[in-house]
Parts: C-alpha cells; structure tokens; sequence
C-alpha cells in the first residue's frame, strides 16, 4: 500500500483507474532512486498521448525506493505492478491478480490509510489527484509544471482541484502585508 500511495501521487496526482492499470511493461528504472513510468492511455488520452502531454511520469528518490522495495518483495517482474495480498501476507498470483488490483480496491487502499493515519475528511482515490495539486499550488510550483505531470490540458480543470485551504499559502493573499511591511 506505500507503494502503491506514492505512486499515485509522486507520478502527478494519477487517477485510480491509472494506477489499478499500471503495468510492468510500462515502468523502467532510470536510476538507483528513479523511475519513469509511461502513462500511454488515461481517462482524458484513450487514444494515448498528445503532443499537449507527455506520456512520461518520474517516480524519484522515497517514492521510487517504496515502489522498488513493493516489486522486490513481491517478486512482480511482468504483469500489473499493484496486486493483491491474500490474508498471511501473500501476494496472490491468480491469473485474475496478475491483471492488477480494481479501481474500487485503490479507492479503498486510499480511504483505509487517511483513516489509519487519523486524517478526518472525505476521502477517495482520487485525493491523490487533488492532493498533489493543492500540495504543487502551496509550494509554488508552475501551474505549466503540474500540469505536464497531472496530464490537465485546461486551466480551469487543474484549478479545480486545489483545496480550500490551498489559498491560505498563496503568496498573493499576502501582497498587502508585504507592502506594509515595507
């Protein structure tokens, strides 16, 4: 499940039906602390990737290290990189679990550890997605930046996502008491 959050939300903020799909095939070490995975398809590029996006998310340094230490223990070469353990810690190596765990399964895996880390709200998988752009927007990140990991073509879409309380850290709230200070 570490792996499976940093991922997620290391790789731009991936929806829960792109990770459920993501595959070995996809996903090449660059690196003792880095990945490339290559999104091909997502909800917004069925067709693959445009010449608005790249199809390449980097997945670095503690989150590259989860998702290595997830595929070593796992022993996962081919195949879905995200599957299911069975109870004792297994990982099920059924024909249908080779395919990879469910959407709905990542949406639970998400809700299960927000619980587990006594974080109250309303959560889903897809928090990864909105998290990740409320956490570029609180560390000033280029909207152009987030927008090549995210996969967002549209302004007004990214924007969407930041959290409320994401305006609390935006420097321009605060241009009034800059001056001031001055």
């Amino acid at each position: 499940e570490r792996a499976l959050l940093h991922f997620g939300f290391a790789s731009g903020g991936r929806r829960r039906s792109e990770i459920a799909a993501a595959q070995m095939h996809d996903l090449r070490r660059t690196g003792p602390d880095s990945f490339i995975y290559r999104l091909e398809h997502s909800k917004t590029q069925q067709a693959g990737p445009t010449t608005a996006s790249t199809p390449d998310k980097p997945i670095l340094d503690r989150s590259a290290n989860a998702l290595a230490a997830w595929l070593e223990r796992a022993a996962i070469t081919e195949g879905a990189i995200f599957r299911r353990i069975r109870k004792g810690g297994h990982l099920d190596t059924s024909a249908k679990a080779a395919a990879g765990l469910s959407p709905a399964a990542v949406r639970l895996i998400v809700q299960e550890r927000c619980r587990l880390a006594g974080v109250e709200g309303d959560f889903s998988a897809h928090s990864l997605r909105s998290g990740f752009v409320t956490e570029a927007g609180r560390r000033n990140i280029p909207l152009a930046q987030t927008m090549a990991l995210t996969g967002h073509q549209s302004v007004p879409t990214v924007l969407g996502y930041f959290r409320a309380e994401a305006a609390m850290h935006n420097p321009a709230a605060y241009l009034m008491e800059e001056e001031e200070d001055k």
